[in-house]
């Protein structure tokens, strides 16, 4: 005759979880988005997003037919005579005046230099990036940088293009590495230094516990915005691994608060004495009896921790704190999207903000569902 073993925690929270529809999409969506990262850092993808393969603020190939035939918004065009003059700097007149005037003289040598001042047309790739968009005139004479080593650039992305030729989508695939590695890396750090101070404080107690708290009110007693602005400032150094110290070392009061008091709870029962009884150490009683039994705790303040840590590094890079220039990440492309916003080149904004709202949507409903998953309070 077989034994008959009951369910354990693990056991009974998967088939709560598995009986959640919105639980399980939400992992299936954090899973794809997490499958797509490592073929990103690994190289496997968008190892080269950084090629310059479509004109300047290519548009959006599905935003429409009238958006397709031009590289810029048409509200963003002035019609002079038969010339349709694109307004790449709308605060510089000149520009405007002198590509209007070029077109209507029918000018092929753009790219030639300047004799009076013996340096480069500035206005040279503008025109045969407009002349690439509308199909007009050789492409011949205006070579240049703007048309590259490689060929001819496209003039529309399914999801359009940066000022550089950029492809949007595949910046906001590399982008979302940066973003999500610096949110997991920087809340497995502020969880496991919460989870230690707080078996520290709940177990020991005393003169142990007193210190630890008033570390704790110190770090609550200042806003959570100044105390990341503070350190960020004190570390005075962009990079993922900067980031990701300052969302560590800010991040573990909560974490903290949590532990303490279901070490505090945990201490005293009957399983805890049995150890006692037996000889074991401190040390195993505080992570080899206890830390089981409040692990769920800690996973839930990991996952919540995440989508937090993920719109702070958006917030930072915004700010200017943030990633350094050559790294891309959501927040970096959010602080290039509020120039664009001026020009009328929304897709970038787009894709960024739709990108990390998805993610963090489905890590949100993914957190509810695993933190009622893992209440042993909740019946199967």
């Amino acid at each position: 005759m077989t034994a008959q073993h009951s369910p354990g925690l693990w056991q009974l929270a998967w088939r709560r979880l598995r009986a959640d529809r919105w639980a399980m999409t939400a992992l299936a969506v954090v899973l794809a988005f997490l499958l797509t990262l490592l073929l990103s850092a690994s190289g496997l993808i968008v190892a080269d997003w950084e090629q310059e393969v479509a004109v300047s603020f290519a548009p959006p190939g599905w935003s429409g037919a009238a958006a397709a035939g031009s590289a810029a918004p048409a509200a963003a065009s002035t019609l002079r005579g038969d010339a349709a003059v694109l307004r790449v700097n709308p605060f510089d007149p000149l520009a405007d005046d002198l590509r209007a005037l070029r077109s209507e003289l029918g000018r092929q040598d753009a790219a030639a230099s300047l004799p009076m001042y013996g340096v480069t047309d500035p206005l040279a790739d503008d025109l045969a990036q407009l002349r690439a968009a509308h199909g007009t005139g050789a492409t011949s004479g205006v070579a240049g940088p703007a048309a590259g080593a490689t060929g001819a650039r496209l003039a529309t992305l399914p999801f359009g293009a940066d000022k550089w030729g950029h492809d949007v989508l595949k910046k906001t695939v590399k982008g979302g590495e940066t973003s999500v590695v610096v949110g997991l890396v920087a809340a497995l750090l502020a969880v496991a230094l919460g989870t230690l101070l707080g078996a520290l404080a709940g177990y020991w107690g005393g003169v142990v516990d007193a210190l630890l708290n008033g570390l704790y009110n110190i770090f609550t007693a200042i806003p959570s915005v100044l105390m990341i602005l503070a350190v960020a400032a004190v570390l005075q150094q962009k990079g993922v691994l900067t980031i990701v110290l300052i969302l560590g070392l800010t991040g573990w009061t909560g974490p903290y608060r949590l532990i303490r008091a279901e070490y505090l709870k945990h201490k005293g029962r009957e399983y805890v004495l049995a150890a006692d009884a037996i000889g074991a150490s401190h040390w195993r009683k505080m992570f080899v009896h206890i830390f089981p039994n409040v692990s769920h705790v800690a996973l839930v303040q990991l996952s919540i921790l995440v989508v937090g840590f993920i719109k702070a590094e958006v917030v930072l890079s915004f700010l200017g704190f943030g990633v350094p220039v050559g790294v891309v990440s959501w927040g970096s492309m959010l602080n290039e999207a509020q120039n664009e916003l001026i020009l009328g080149r929304w897709w970038q904004l787009t894709a960024a903000a739709l990108a990390m709202a998805v993610l963090v949507t489905a890590f949100s409903l993914l957190t509810d569902a695993l933190r009622d998953a893992l209440d042993p309070r909740v019946k199967f």
